[in-house]
Order: C-alpha cells, then sequence, then structure tokens
C-alpha cells in the first residue's frame, strides 16, 4: 500500500486520478503523464480540435516527449502535419534552430531543438504551439523562440492542461487548470 496522494479530474469526459509530486519542500504538483493513455489522448484532441476549430494554421508544434501523442492524435483530428521540437541534438538533424528553457519537473535547463528537415515546414507557416500540461511556461517560451527564428507565426497556444496560477493562463486553448499544492 502507498502513501502518495492524489488529485481527481474529469478531461474531456475521462476521469484520471493525478499522483501529487513534491517539486520542492512545501510545493507539489498534480502529474498528468498522457503516454500509453489512449483513451485520454484521443479524447483531449477531440475537444481541443473542437476548440481550435476557427482558427486558421498550418502546423502544429510541440516539445518532445510527453505531449507527442497528443500532438499526433490532434494533427489527425485536424487534418494538419506536425513538428516535435528535439532535447536532444543528434549528428543527423544538421543545421538545427534551438532555445534553452527551464524544466519545472527537473528544474534544470532545458534545449529545444527545431531539425534542419523540419525548418521548411515551419518557415513563414502559421503555428499552433501545443503542451500536455503548461505550468510555468518555460517550454512555451522556448517554443515561441524557436518559430521567431525559424519566421513562423505563433496563433494559438493549446494544453490539455494549464496549472498554477489560472489568470496567466487565459490566452491559452485548454481542456481545464490545474492547482498548485502547498502545505
Amino acid at each position: 500500500m502507498s502513501n502518495h496522494q492524489y488529485y481527481s479530474i474529469e478531461i474531456a469526459g475521462i476521469k484520471r486520478d493525478l499522483r501529487l509530486f513534491e517539486i520542492k519542500p512545501g510545493l507539489k504538483i498534480a502529474i498528468l503523464n498522457i503516454l500509453g493513455d489512449t483513451e485520454l489522448v484521443q479524447a483531449s484532441a477531440r475537444e481541443l480540435a473542437k476548440k481550435l476549430e476557427g482558427i486558421e494554421h498550418d502546423i502544429l508544434v510541440t516539445a518532445e516527449a510527453k505531449s507527442i501523442p497528443l500532438a499526433y492524435a490532434l494533427s489527425v483530428e485536424l487534418k494538419k502535419p506536425y513538428v516535435i521540437l528535439r532535447k536532444t541534438y543528434k549528428p543527423y538533424m544538421g543545421d538545427v534552430v534551438q532555445a534553452e528553457t527551464l524544466s519545472i519537473t527537473t528544474g534544470q535547463p532545458q534545449v529545444l531543438i527545431l531539425d534542419e528537415k523540419d525548418r521548411d515546414l515551419i518557415q513563414h507557416k502559421k503555428a499552433i504551439i501545443l503542451d500536455d500540461v503548461i505550468s510555468t511556461g518555460s517550454t512555451l517560451q522556448g517554443m515561441r523562440m524557436i518559430l521567431d527564428k525559424a519566421n513562423s507565426t505563433v496563433v494559438a497556444e493549446a494544453s490539455i492542461l494549464t496549472e498554477g496560477d489560472r489568470a496567466q493562463w487565459s490566452g491559452i486553448v485548454s481542456l481545464g487548470h490545474l492547482p498548485l499544492f502547498t502545505e
């Protein structure tokens, strides 16, 4: 029997119990991990597609790794391609565009990298940037920086959930909000 604490939430008609994770003393966040949760990913993609329906765009952009299944499912729903910004450089990626952000879950700097092969897909395009959960906005900031360097326009920002200061995320298209848990 575990001593873990959970936060119950309903997302796109699907109920989930999210485990609370301490990111620093006295502060916990609810962890949404959509990897392998096909039911939740598909339902979330359908609902986000409805909310994004009227926004003219050419491409979806997300950062690896947890939001990749969402990008794929939303790409199918919206019939638009998607690009994944990587976190590790591989030599085959060629002449990349990159930006550095700070991860809330690790507390460490992380790099986002646009593969050279994806530059043409993004350049001079209207993009929706996508994440599973938006907490501090640092990943969004990194994605915006890369899209700016690639001469692309961000037309919307979307996520399954936002977290923390709700007013800060009023411009985000999302399906729900998570509080921060303090002791």
